[in-house]
């Protein structure tokens, strides 16, 4: 049986970390390298690198930058933020990246989708999807962190983005984003029980309790975190003591 991972996200902006809450207000938190000198000993199963500012200042990826964070990480990374383009995805694997994780640009541009998943292979292609409610309540996707709502259903995006050939889907919630009041439990359901690759549940964890029910009752393959783990005394190795005890399979 497949190990369930329990992966802290890291947002970078600009200088360093920053903590963010439902993709706004951020928050200085320190700095990368030190994160990932941290997680090392800590020997988490994979980390999530995000530049939350690419996009939004219409840069591409700071490949130099993950170049000198993969120097320093000995575990599996996955790395997003202004990746529009095939070359993009290719700099970023032979720099260090583990897997490449594309946003606005599956929603925009989403045969680079394609075009990665046939040159590289489905398994580090890693699609994010970012949801939020609108004024009706129901759940759509947004591009370009959070600010345009493309007004697509979650489901319906993460199916196309399977069919292109997204090994797995990053699937965050705006609206709970850095706020620790739990997953969307509902819509991470909705999502993994349609396709059938991995997903990773994103945006609001606050307790065990909420990995646990992201994965026993939303279905996911894999809990992602960011203010859990910067901002309470709670570790990754401690969820999964947790996990474990309620009956999911992780790797101690």
């Amino acid at each position: 049986m497949l190990k369930t991972r329990v992966i802290p996200t890291l947002l970078y902006r600009e200088f360093g970390l920053v903590k963010g809450e439902r993709f706004d207000s951020w928050r200085p938190v320190g700095s990368a390298i030190q994160a990932i000198k941290v997680y090392n000993m800590r020997a988490v199963d994979e980390i999530v690198f995000l530049d939350v500012a690419a996009t939004p200042e219409g840069r591409g990826p700071d490949f130099a930058l993950v170049d000198e964070l993969a120097d320093e990480c000995f575990m599996p990374m996955a790395v997003g933020g202004g990746v529009r383009t095939l070359d993009d995805v290719r700099t970023l694997l032979q720099v260090g990246a583990d897997k490449v994780v594309v946003g606005t640009a599956a929603a925009e541009e989403p045969d680079v989708v394609n075009a990665a998943s046939d040159r590289y292979g489905a398994q580090c292609v890693m699609v994010s999807i970012d949801t939020a409610a609108g004024a009706d309540g129901s759940s759509t996707v947004r591009s370009r962190c959070g600010r345009q709502d493309t007004g697509r259903d979650p489901v319906e995006f993460a199916l196309d983005m399977e069919a292109r050939g997204a090994g797995e889907l990053l699937l965050t919630s705006v609206d709970r984003d850095g706020t620790m009041t739990g997953y969307d439990i509902e819509t991470i359901r909705r999502v993994a029980d349609a396709v059938s690759v991995p997903v990773i549940a994103s945006g609001g964890a606050g307790s065990y309790d909420d990995m646990a029910r992201a994965l026993l009752d939303g279905h996911a393959s894999a809990v992602a975190a960011a203010s859990i783990f910067h901002f309470t005394q709670q570790t990754p190795m401690e969820a999964k003591q947790h996990l474990r005890s309620a009956g999911v399979p992780v790797r101690m």
